[in-house]
């Protein structure tokens, strides 16, 4: 019991100096060069034009009309959460369908119809994979270039611009393999639908 009285003093303390090093100072001086370093990405890669902010860069966001390019699969849920004061929280993630059901099979085969009849122009090309499938976070905001200039014809007529400056557009925003090696190229669809809507310059 001795030995416990002594022990409990010095165990606080211990706790109290290790909780304000690692909870407090740690993480203010780890946000704060963070946010001197790489102030874009540390306030969450927000884009933003004339002080209005129009989604996250690293987010997908759903386009479904003509005149915008369509990015990837969205599995959007709105009746999972609900906050405190009753409003529905926008939820997303990856289906769990297994790629060799017969149910995965009919929606692929869906998605194929309504992308063709939404793209008379390419009936006879393929579809991209990635405008029929969903990513693993369920909110990619990136599709292969493939997958836009797919729908080029499609923007082109609804948005009044011609083939040539919709694909532009697109080359604006395709982002490069990292490093130069690793990945794949990608067209980042919320920044080509903010220039279809010249809110975003090159």
């Amino acid at each position: 019991m001795q030995i416990l009285k002594k022990a409990l003093p010095k165990a606080a303390l211990i706790f109290l100096i290790f909780t304000l090093l690692c909870g407090v100072v740690y993480t203010a001086v780890v946000t704060g060069l963070s946010r001197l370093l790489f102030p874009h990405q540390a306030n969450g890669s927000i884009i933003e034009v004339d002080g209005k902010q129009y989604g996250c860069e690293l987010l997908g966001q759903q386009y479904t009309d003509d005149a915008h390019l369509w990015g990837r699969i969205m599995k959007l849920d709105v009746s999972t959460y609900v906050d405190e004061d009753g409003k529905r929280l926008l939820y997303a993630a990856p289906s769990n369908l297994s790629p060799a059901s017969e149910e995965y099979e009919a929606l692929v085969a869906e998605r194929v119809e309504k992308l063709r009849a939404a793209n008379p122009d390419r009936d006879t090309s393929a579809v991209p994979v990635d405008l029929i499938t969903g990513s693993g976070s369920g909110l990619d905001p990136h599709i292969s270039p493939a997958a836009a200039e797919y729908q080029v014809p499609r923007i082109a007529k609804a948005s009044g611009r011609t083939q040539d400056e919709v694909r532009q557009i697109i080359e604006k925003c395709t982002e490069g393999r990292f490093l130069g090696l690793f990945g794949e190229e990608t067209v980042h669809v919320l920044k080509v639908n903010l220039m279809l809507d010249g809110i975003l310059t090159a």
